[in-house]
């Protein structure tokens, strides 16, 4: 499997670029001098024109690949969710234990990002920030709905629906997998988030981690015996 893993791309829908960024050593850039400014300046200041100064490019090049921040936000958060879903596909390979496999599931999804030298033109570090400081405001906005229809938000509801189905492979009476699982997702974020800037609400700190927090949350919720 390593093997097949050597030459993986992360597929993001069509719908979100006028020119596949992974097209061109131009849109590489884009990418990746893209996710590190939004990261330094937060995605309200951050604007096509200062990424074209970063890359020394003119700003209409941009263009030519997103048709606005917005989506290109959007862009970087589904590669992201993809990204997610090849590391959690990866981690459970072998494993056959329901258990251990949702546990090995909730390790990928809580745990700090570290660096992947696969992808060398994208800071999964900084891309993580992003998502737990600002992914957010990918989706809510007015347009959800229909930005849902044109598939804008596949990748994240397909790691919805793996996670979803592992719960249920480990307890199959339980009656919420798909929210469950989303609590998992967007609740580690949203822990993480809670540690950095509001340490005096959370339990998180050097010593408990989301990932604690999620297992003990699953396994005192589920019924762990149910098929063994």
């Amino acid at each position: 499997m390593e093997e097949l893993l050597k030459n993986l791309k992360i597929s993001v829908s069509e719908n979100l670029y006028l020119k596949d960024p992974e097209s061109s050593e131009l849109g590489r850039r884009i990418i990746e001098h893209g996710i590190l400014l939004i990261d330094k300046i937060g995605f309200e200041k951050f604007t096509f024109k200062k990424l074209g100064l970063e890359i020394q490019s003119n700003e209409s090049s941009i263009y030519r690949y997103f048709e606005n921040k917005h989506l290109f936000l959007v862009y970087i958060t589904n590669w992201f969710w993809g990204w997610k879903e090849y590391q959690l596909m990866f981690s459970i390979y072998s494993i056959n234990d329901p258990e251990e496999k949702l546990l090995k599931a909730i390790d990928v999804m809580a745990h700090p990002v570290i660096q992947d030298i696969r992808f060398k033109h994208i800071d999964e570090v900084a891309l993580n920030n992003i998502i737990i400081n600002e992914s957010s405001k990918s989706y809510l906005t007015k347009k959800v709905d229909e930005e849902n229809k044109h598939g804008h938000f596949l990748l994240y509801k397909r790691l919805v629906k793996r996670i979803s189905q592992m719960i249920s492979e480990l307890d199959c009476e339980y009656k919420y997998p798909f929210s469950l699982a989303t609590t998992i997702i967007d609740g580690s974020l949203h822990q993480h988030f809670i540690s950095q800037h509001f340490l005096s609400i959370t339990d998180g700190g050097d010593k408990i981690n989301p990932s604690m927090f999620f297992k003990n949350l699953v396994l005192n919720l589920l019924n762990t015996n149910n098929g063994k």
